[in-house]
């Protein structure tokens, strides 16, 4: 999506001028911040589109600058960077409000595809049109979801998870079904991100009075959100 901007959060001189370099020829606006402290304060400036965040930061935790960064940006996308290989660290990253990540060293073309694929699914996903299932509503231009009334706040890729299942409640989607339609075709990561989003997904629902039960996990197939008994 062309004139996005994207907040750059790394410290590495040379690694982050290609990335603004490699944004900038791609049509994007990008901003860069090398600490984590300075990260928060453009993004409370001017909120970017979306977020590449280097986990190995000189003053602060990156997984902690995440978390805080989704709380004061609940709709942006945070992909994070890092090289730290362990499946754990990722997960918790993942857990902490990161949307995706990339393992340093990665193919400029393949993080700018990455890009393209999170800002399109911010897009909404059909005009005019509403999901209704129980106590829980998805207002799906708008890219808000209710239960009871009560709007839930959620991360990009919670409401694209929900809204697929919603969706299609009372069906079985099967688990590659979520990870192309939720994050990509082309995802290179562990599956398990997707076990991640729907246990976040289960919490809130429970924090707003709703069932977590209402999504099920089929076991080596997928989930199936419930419909009213």
């Amino acid at each position: 999506m062309g004139g996005a901007r994207v907040l750059v959060v790394e410290d590495d001189e040379v690694i982050g001028a290609e990335l603004v370099e490699a944004l900038r020829a791609g049509g994007y606006e990008p901003a860069w911040a090398r600490t984590g402290g300075g990260a928060l304060d453009d993004a409370v400036a001017v909120p970017p589109d979306l977020i590449l965040l280097d986990l190995g930061l000189p003053d602060a935790d990156g997984v902690s600058v995440c978390r805080r960064l989704r709380a004061v940006l609940p709709g942006a996308v945070i992909v994070v960077l890092t090289a730290r290989t362990e499946e754990f660290e990722v997960v918790v990253a993942l857990d902490a409000g990161a949307d995706d990540y990339l393992t340093k060293p990665f193919r400029l073309t393949e993080l700018l595809a990455r890009l393209r694929a999170h800002l399109r699914r911010q897009a909404p996903a059909a005009e005019g049109r509403s999901v209704s299932v129980g106590r829980l509503r998805l207002d799906l231009p708008a890219r808000r979801a209710y239960v009871g009334g009560e709007e839930m706040a959620l991360r990009p890729k919670e409401f694209d998870l929900l809204a697929a299942l919603a969706g299609r409640a009372g069906e079985v989607v099967t688990r590659e079904q979520l990870m192309d339609e939720v994050w990509d075709e082309n995802w290179f990561g562990p599956t398990k991100t997707l076990d991640v989003h729907v246990f976040a997904l289960r919490r809130k629902l429970a924090d707003h009075g709703e069932d977590p039960a209402r999504i099920t996990t089929l076991r080596g197939r997928g989930y199936r959100y419930e419909n009213d008994a």
